[in-house]
């Protein structure tokens, strides 16, 4: 018999409800891209460059990288319910406050602020991990999780894009100031406390980061998990540039496009559910690797024969989003399952490595296009970046194939 209570909808007593876990998650991916179609709009009227208000992706990123270092740890001494409130109200007062920047250093600041949504995919994370019995069960969890987080990236920029045609650049943020009152809402009526053992202080579960980071294991599915998102985040960082600049699109038609790698996200989460347990995390993670570089692989060589278009680009980041679909959920479980007890600070410092490896990459992306450059750059920085996830990918097989080897001995 299972020793975890039944779940209930908005019943605060139980274990949330995967619905709230998938809002929880979503919010923090819908701030990060919903208003990307309105980049030049807001540039415009703040009175900067869009290469400038571009940062606000990377900047965003290292926030969240940095608050995750603190959140996870947090979270395994005063649970996962109160930290999730107290970042929804954050969330929602400096997303409106964004609404009435008058710079571009305000607006900057401000989204450091919004990155506190980004402590609610780590916790939505460690609650699934609180509340399974398996690595491959958590692992399924995890991809049902983030499969109806897919759905965001898919149609946010698509949102993002009417909005600010239809309203201006401020309607995107009206409207995430909205939805994060109502997740606000369903959160409080229905995230039960998951976390049974909250004994040890703060400083006593930080002294976890040590023993996270010599293990070799952590860092396997660590880097590889960064490096395949750090495609994503490349594209985050260098996709509006190539759609504005490069493809010479319209914010409308760029929001449609942009959500391509969501496509492949939601198809990649629902194979990682429904196969996790029966061919094993391992297995899911290389496959989910080897396909990304293929997109891009294909991709790269479509434009360097000279047919690159818009569809050989946006249309081959659905394959990158199949991958990062398929290994990210396997990835995750596996690190936080290096040590069940220290589930939230791993989720905290594998997030805040993959997220932080993201800022950076997405500032590169920013930094290496510039006017008359051509998608390639772009593509070459995606693919080294996929290539050391797989390196990262083929250690944690061997490291895992040597334990199993000690054990039997």
């Amino acid at each position: 018999m299972s020793r975890y209570k039944k779940v209930r909808f908005l019943d605060r007593s139980t274990p949330p409800h995967i619905f709230t876990l998938i809002l929880l998650a979503s919010i923090s991916t819908l701030s990060m891209n919903i208003f990307l179609p309105s980049l030049p709009n807001i540039a415009s009227d703040l009175g900067s460059s869009t290469n400038i208000m571009g940062l606000s992706v990377g900047i965003y990123l290292a926030s969240s990288a940095l608050l995750q270092l603190i959140i996870g740890p947090l979270s395994d001494q005063v649970g996962r319910r109160p930290l999730i409130l107290w970042s929804l109200v954050i969330f929602c007062l400096s997303t409106l406050a964004a609404v009435f920047a008058s710079s571009a250093a305000e607006f900057l600041i401000l989204r450091v602020f919004q990155a506190i949504s980004a402590s609610c995919l780590v916790l939505s994370r460690a609650i699934v991990r609180d509340t399974t019995e398996s690595v491959e069960q958590a692992s399924s969890r995890i991809a049902y999780v983030t499969m109806g987080m897919a759905i965001v990236p898919m149609v946010g920029p698509a949102i993002g894009g009417i909005l600010d045609y239809n309203y201006g650049w401020e309607a995107s943020f009206w409207t995430l100031c909205l939805l994060g009152l109502i997740i606000l809402v369903f959160s409080y009526f229905d995230v039960g406390e998951t976390l049974e053992n909250k004994s040890q202080g703060f400083i006593e579960q930080i002294s976890g980061y040590p023993f996270l980071l010599k293990s070799k294991r952590f860092w396997a599915y660590c880097l590889s998990s960064a490096c395949v998102a750090g495609a994503f985040f490349s594209y985050l960082g260098g996709a509006p540039f190539v759609g504005n600049e490069v493809f010479g699109l319209e914010p409308k038609e760029l929001g449609l496009l942009f959500g391509a790698p969501a496509i492949g996200y939601l198809l990649g989460n629902f194979l990682s559910g429904k196969f996790s347990t029966q061919i094993g995390s391992d297995r899911m993670i290389f496959l989910g690797v080897s396909i990304a570089l293929v997109g891009v692989s294909i991709s790269i060589i479509i434009s360097f024969v000279g047919f690159g278009s818009i569809f050989s680009f946006f249309g081959f980041m659905t394959i990158v989003g199949l991958g990062n679909g398929m290994s990210l959920p396997n990835a995750a479980a596996a690190m936080m399952s290096i040590n069940p007890r220290l589930a939230g600070t791993a989720a905290g410092l594998g997030g805040a490595i993959m997220i932080g490896g993201g800022a950076g990459l997405s500032s590169i992306a920013n930094f290496i296009l510039s006017p008359g450059s051509t998608e390639m750059p772009l593509l070459l920085l995606m693919w080294i970046s996929v290539f050391f996830g797989l390196c990262s990918v083929l250690f944690a097989k061997y490291r895992n194939h040597k334990l199993s080897a000690e054990i039997l001995e």
